[in-house]
Formats: C-alpha cells, sequence, structure tokens
C-alpha cells in the first residue's frame, strides 16, 4: 500500500524560496506545509542578518499565512555559539574548539538546519512520503543535477524561472526581502561564505553582531585558527574598513 504523500516546501525566506511559494499558488501545485528552520546565534539573537528576520516575521509569514499555507518554524536545541566553542575530542585538534565553519563544510548547516529538519520529519511524518520542494532556479544546474531524489522537487525548474525571474516575482507579489538591496545571497550574519560588502553592512548598520564576531575572532585555540574566510580574519576587514573610511584605500 503507498504512502499518503504530504508537500514541503522548505522556505529560508530567501528569493527563490518565496518564489517557488508564489509558483505553488499560482498553479495550484499541491502545498501541505511551509518549514522554515532558524538557526540561531545563541539563545536569544536569530543568526539571520535583522533585517530579514523581521522582513520574515512582520511580512512573509502573515502574508503566507493569509493565502491558507501553515508554516512551521523549528530550531535546534544547540546555536552557533554551542558549536563554536564545541572542542574537538578526537583527530588531529583535539581539545580545540571548532571555531567559524569552513567553506563548503559549513558544520553549522548541517549539524543545526539539515539534522533538524530531518528530525521534524521523522517526528512527525515518519509514515508519509514527503515530496519536498527545494527552491532551485533552472539557471544553477550544477545545484540541480543534484536533485536526483524523486522526492525533491524544484518548481522553478518546473516552470523555467531563472534567478532573475525569481527575484521579479518576488517583488511583485511585495516578498522581497530587503537583503537584496545590499547583497544578492541570503545566509547567517556570521557565514564564512559572507561577501565584503556584506561585512561592511553589518558592520555599519548592526555593529553590537560586528562586535560580537570580533571577540569571536579573538577566542584562542580554536581550529580554525585566525582566519575567517581565504586566509582572512575578521581583524583583517576590521582594518580595511577603517582604511576605506579613512579614503586610505
Amino acid at each position: 500500500m503507498d504512502k499518503e504523500k504530504i508537500y514541503i516546501a522548505s522556505c529560508s525566506f530567501g528569493k527563490d524560496s518565496l518564489a517557488q511559494i508564489i509558483l505553488a499558488k499560482i498553479h495550484n501545485e499541491p502545498l501541505d506545509l511551509i518549514l522554515y528552520c532558524e538557526i540561531m546565534f545563541d539563545n536569544e539573537i536569530s543568526g539571520e542578518t535583522p533585517e530579514h528576520i523581521q522582513f520574515i516575521n512582520e511580512i512573509a509569514i502573515p502574508t503566507i499565512k493569509k493565502w491558507g499555507y501553515p508554516i512551521k518554524i523549528v530550531r535546534a536545541d544547540k546555536t552557533f555559539k554551542d558549536i563554536f566553542y564545541r572542542k574537538r575530542i578526537r583527530g588531529k585538534n583535539i581539545g580545540k574548539i571548532a571555531g567559524f565553519p569552513m567553506i563548503g563544510k559549513c558544520e553549522i548547516s548541517s549539524v543545526l538546519k539539515v539534522r533538524e529538519i530531518e528530525r521534524f520529519y521523522k517526528n512527525n511524518f515518519n509514515n508519509k512520503e514527503i515530496i519536498e520542494y527545494i527552491g532551485i532556479a533552472i539557471d544553477e544546474q550544477k545545484r540541480l543535477l543534484r536533485l536526483d531524489n524523486k522526492n525533491k522537487i524544484s518548481l522553478l525548474a518546473k516552470y523555467n524561472y531563472t534567478e532573475e525571474m525569481a527575484l521579479n516575482l518576488c517583488k511583485e507579489y511585495n516578498l522581497l526581502s530587503p537583503i537584496y538591496e545590499f547583497t544578492n545571497r541570503s545566509g547567517c550574519f556570521f557565514c564564512p561564505n559572507s561577501k565584503k560588502s556584506e561585512l561592511y553592512h553589518l558592520r555599519q548598520n548592526h555593529n553590537h553582531l560586528w562586535q560580537e564576531l570580533l571577540k569571536l575572532q579573538a577566542e584562542p585555540n580554536k581550529c580554525s585558527g585566525n582566519n575567517f574566510k581565504l586566509n582572512k580574519s575578521l581583524f583583517d576587514f576590521e582594518k580595511e574598513f577603517l582604511k576605506m573610511e579613512r579614503n586610505e584605500v
């Protein structure tokens, strides 16, 4: 006997994942639940940039609920700081704290997001077949090729939507996060994939969070060493930003 199917949209509230929800609405695609996994910086502070989490709570979620779609927010019982300060108990880095995640090997995403979503599915839909909508645009072919599971579907690809088209669709429905005013990606404010412009925005507009990151950068005995990204520390970026402000570069 076939299992009952349940259709779930994994949503970060970035342009691609929101665009696929809009497409589901336009084309009457089956959609039973929208799932958002929020990574926390610590017990009080979201890992999202402040503009994005405000957009999520004040605009995106209320709009989607008006459309009649249920939304579930899940959070791991651990935070970024918990992972950052976790001591290695095996391997060549025994005794060191994890520090900042490595680009391409993000322990934060795997532990605090992927694992939490898998746990949610197992605890709530273990007897159902989950069809998961993943927001990957038609012009992201490498990512699309990884969707080799019949239970993972991109509605953007189905309806031939590029990333630019997804952004414009979100604009049309007043569902475009303000983060796209200063970056072309969504992600945690402490992510090593952050561009220089994103880090500068954080420093200029949310300096309390920038100072939190500098405190973490100063921690000794990290597996990540003194680097934040690309052989550069956050102190290196701080020096660059100061020079920019003094018109020295």
